[in-house]
């Protein structure tokens, strides 16, 4: 499924401590894992110092990728490059180049657990990059093992959300994962009117067709698939089916750069990827644009 994975690196030990789980991937899919690290020469401080300061970065960069190296499995089909640039975009950049077909990344890097993803290096590329991006939140618990057994796929009919469906199922076959289908039913119920029932009547008819066609497109690749439908709030729904089935990790469609402050940050989507227990694989939508 997985043919290259790019695993960035900034060269903490946050995002070292989920270089293990990038590489369990590629070893599971028989892939190459690129591991890169952008020496950020678009500071105002680098920029008026100039070349010793380049060279100073480009040095911390070498010898970060150099000790994940030297973590890496003999095995490993590994590829490391220490490019000069701005990290976000030219992570972005640098994906395409390569053809990865998945990017690893930590939620946070140096500045600890208390940043939120809002802002981040790790937002930008979720919101720009052209193929699915897997964000990884570390805890004290540890990462989860590769690969997964149980596969969540929040979807709510949309076109990204059909897109992160179809790479659920991918997934899931390819690795004889569970793969779970939900999609959650929130009501109006902000009175007892007849056009509070009406609106959640017709939400209820809704979620059940989105979740009769997803199960139909699922049970056509994958042996072993579970839905259900939720009623509430999206957000909360989604944390407690993964908490209460067992679910390794979590595949969720986003919509890129236009809409993405309206219906990811600050929302479904963004509270995942800051706070899921397991890794959240997000995949852009095929008309969402970039930067």
């Amino acid at each position: 499924m997985f043919e290259r994975v790019l695993f960035p690196t900034d060269g903490s030990e946050t995002a070292a401590s989920v270089f293990e789980f990038a590489e369990a991937i590629a070893t599971e899919h028989g892939a190459e894992l690129h591991v890169l690290n952008v020496a950020d020469t678009s500071r105002d401080s680098v920029t008026r110092v100039g070349g010793e300061v380049v060279d100073a970065l480009e040095t911390e960069g070498e010898r970060a990728v150099d000790e994940l190296t030297e973590r890496a499995s003999a095995g490993t089909a590994l590829q490391t490059t220490v490019i000069q640039g701005e990290p976000k975009r030219t992570i972005v950049d640098y994906s395409d180049r390569i053809d990865a077909d998945l990017v690893v990344m930590p939620t946070h890097g140096r500045s600890g657990l208390e940043r939120v993803l809002l802002g981040s290096v790790t937002e930008h590329v979720i919101n720009n990059a052209s193929v699915p991006v897997l964000a990884v939140n570390p805890s004290e618990d540890g990462l989860p093992s590769y690969p997964p057994t149980d596969v969540l796929v929040p979807t709510d009919g949309s076109e990204g959300a059909d897109r992160a469906l179809a790479s659920g199922i991918d997934l899931a076959a390819a690795i004889g994962a569970t793969l779970h289908v939900l999609t959650v039913v929130e009501t109006a119920s902000l009175g007892f009117d007849a056009r509070s029932k009406v609106k959640d009547a017709d939400l209820e008819a809704t979620g059940n067709e989105i979740i009769a066609d997803a199960t139909e497109r699922a049970e056509a690749s994958v042996d072993d698939v579970t839905t259900s439908v939720r009623h509430g709030r999206p957000y909360r729904e989604i944390r407690s089916y993964v908490d209460d089935n067992g679910i390794d990790l979590v595949t969720m469609g986003t919509h890129g750069r236009t809409d993405f402050s309206r219906y990811v940050l600050g929302s479904v989507a963004n509270k995942l990827v800051r706070s899921s227990p397991v890794p959240v694989l997000t995949v852009r939508g095929e008309t969402d644009d970039t930067e």
